[in-house]
């Protein structure tokens, strides 16, 4: 529960009408000049400090709560996302869905709950969102009324304005941990089990191309920046993203993010520019945020030419549609490709897939490791080394189920001989279930 004000308190509307007055002195009072030269906790102290003078100097009558709540809703206002700032600093939530000014959604442990959280109108939404955009050098107007922005903790963001939007501006945030994830806390989170850690790191050290498929919020960039961290520190990685969401963790990390058109339509840099420069700046590995179109086809060739051990993400609810996307993202590159020659090029760039699901109950799973092995006639033949299996539902609704090995040794066992990677072959027996 956030901001919200008890009976005998002043009303709402009248609470908001204080905070708009006092952040509209705030901002003619304040020396922007002296602030630029003091650091994050000194400018808040001295915002908190001009709050309080305008608030004696108006004679507010306020309580204490009163004055503590404006202090820090302006505070907020200036220096954060005003009333959605709570709800980004609180680490129990992992996305913020804005319907209009009326309607703040959060998601806690994979379960959508409304707030008290308002905005004071849609005006006010819509400037909050626009000193999101403008912070990552994007714009969002009437002539371009959606955008892909993040936050300065990497947090991914998406707004959509009127007309596009109907009732007014939707803002929607996908928030990251300040501090990444490590593959201990997603086999605590029993996203998966040791063995699957064990095979997947291995699989990265043979530089193994690998790629990472699952449904909306199902966790394909965590698990890319989890399974990242096995990248050896002495290795140059490039990553191309539409936002930059990466948190690579290596020392020799160049990060590169497209960039929209400007004003004139003139200047769009897409993620298939990138893919083509990435390829002269020496990369040893190439992480691609997520495929969407015709970089697919760069994607795949870079894999093919001596750029080992990348990885990228595919929106796709299983392995095979994954494969099956990729082949018409491949035809969306403009080039005019058989198709079975695109299913060759996969089969030989391709090596892994690691299939991610979110269960009913918000839990997310890897559902499904599976090696690409070749072709057969004319089809990408892919064999599943682990899988979860779903069992039942308890009374609470949460999933039962289980992980296990198939029972089947990935050929790319001898790669993994070949550069002095030994696994324990334990791992694979199906006898071995995690609950």
């Amino acid at each position: 529960m956030y901001t919200s004000y008890s009976s005998g308190m002043r009303s709402m509307s009248e609470m908001n009408e204080a905070k708009v007055k006092v952040h509209h002195r705030l901002m003619d009072s304040m020396n922007l000049k002296m602030l630029e030269e003091l650091d994050a906790d000194s400018v808040k102290r001295e915002i908190g400090v001009l709050i309080q003078d305008i608030i004696a100097e108006d004679e507010m009558a306020l309580n204490q709560h009163e004055r503590e709540q404006l202090t820090e809703d302006v505070k907020n206002e200036v220096l954060g996302l005003g009333p959605i700032e709570p709800l980004l600093n609180d680490t129990t939530i992992s996305d913020i869905l804005v319907n209009t000014s009326g309607q703040v959604y959060v998601e806690r442990h994979g379960i959508l709950e409304k707030t008290r959280i308002a905005f004071q109108d849609n005006d006010h939404l819509l400037r909050i969102i626009q000193k999101i955009a403008n912070a990552v050098g994007r714009r969002i107007d009437e002539s371009c009324p959606m955008v892909d922005a993040r936050l300065a903790d990497g947090s991914r963001v998406n707004a959509i304005i009127p007309p596009l939007s109907i009732d007014g501006p939707i803002l929607s945030i996908r928030k990251f941990s300040v501090d990444p994830y490590l593959v201990k806390d997603l086999i605590n989170f029993k996203t998966l089990t040791p063995p699957m850690a064990d095979f997947l790191r291995a699989a990265v050290h043979a530089r193994v191309n690998i790629l990472i498929t699952g449904g909306t919020g199902s966790g394909k960039t965590t698990l890319l920046n989890v399974v990242s961290s096995y990248i050896p520190h002495q290795e140059r990685v490039i990553t191309i993203e539409d936002s930059a969401e990466l948190q690579l963790q290596q020392p020799h990390v160049v990060r590169l993010e497209t960039r929209p058109p400007n004003l004139e339509g003139e200047g769009e840099v897409v993620q298939r520019d990138l893919v083509k420069n990435a390829l002269r700046m020496r990369p040893d590995r190439i992480v691609v945020g997520e495929v969407r179109g015709g970089e697919a086809l760069d994607m795949l060739q870079a894999m093919n030419t001596g750029h080992e051990g990348s990885m990228t993400t595919i929106h796709a609810n299983s392995p095979r549609d994954a494969l099956t996307r990729l082949e018409h993202m491949v035809g969306m590159s403009g080039i005019d490709i058989p198709s079975l020659v695109v299913r060759q090029q996969i089969a030989a760039a391709l090596n892994l897939i690691v299939s991610l699901e979110r269960l009913p109950d918000g839990h997310r799973v890897i559902s499904s490791i599976q090696e690409i092995a070749g072709m057969e006639g004319n089809v990408v033949n892919t064999q599943e080394i682990f899988a979860f299996q779903r069992e039942s539902v308890d009374s609470n609704g949460k999933v039962i189920g289980s992980f296990m090995a198939t029972g089947i040794r990935p050929l790319m066992l001898n790669r993994f001989r070949e550069r002095g990677i030994e696994l324990d072959l334990h791992l694979f027996d199906p006898e071995r279930r995690f609950h």
